[in-house]
């Protein structure tokens, strides 16, 4: 039986260990190229990333239950159009997988069509983490993500979080040169 239990334990112990080290692989140094990827409307149809190699992109990539977490710098940044400009276009992708909210895809689509009739804004959704995946992003698990992607393709910023002052004037930088 201890042997049954030792046996066990080791087993479980090297399952999160090939995870943890798994995490670690796909998340891939930037800049890095990414490609334009095939993601779900907000009313359940395939859609291609909006302005895909006509602009650099802003993207907010974000887990549902995390929405809140840059809210006022969010806030900020659209009032006062801090990382608008010609060359740039902003929207945000929904990170369907990760949330544990517990109802269906189409219950989130219909809260965020209802948000972007008030804003404007573009929302896409990823309902099986391809972004996470397919660009090398590793965890985005509770995380809201912004990434800028420029119009050859290369994936040259990702925060994952809160934002401290200091990310948010890195950040600022960092968006300057692609406005």
């Amino acid at each position: 039986m201890k042997n049954c239990l030792f046996t066990l334990v080791a087993l479980v112990a090297f399952s999160v260990a090939v995870n943890a080290q798994n995490k670690k692989i796909l998340e891939l140094p930037l800049p890095h190229k990414v490609t334009d990827l095939e993601l779900v409307d907000l009313y359940g149809k395939a859609s291609k990333l909006p302005m895909w190699g006509q602009k650099n992109l802003l993207i907010f990539y974000v887990d549902p239950d995390k929405a809140r977490q840059n809210h006022d710098f969010t806030v900020e940044m659209e009032e006062n159009h801090l990382a608008a400009g010609d060359n740039i276009y902003g929207f945000g992708i929904v990170n369907l997988k990760d949330s544990w909210y517990p109802v269906p895809d189409n219950v989130i689509r219909t809260i965020c069509r209802k948000r972007t009739e008030k804003n404007g804004a573009t929302i896409i959704t990823d309902p099986k983490r391809i972004v996470a995946n397919e660009w090398g992003l590793g965890d985005c698990n509770n995380y809201f993500v912004m990434m800028i992607v420029t119009k050859e393709g290369e994936l040259v910023y990702c925060h994952k979080g809160e934002f401290s002052e200091e990310e948010k004037k890195e950040f600022y930088k960092v968006v300057d040169k692609y406005r």
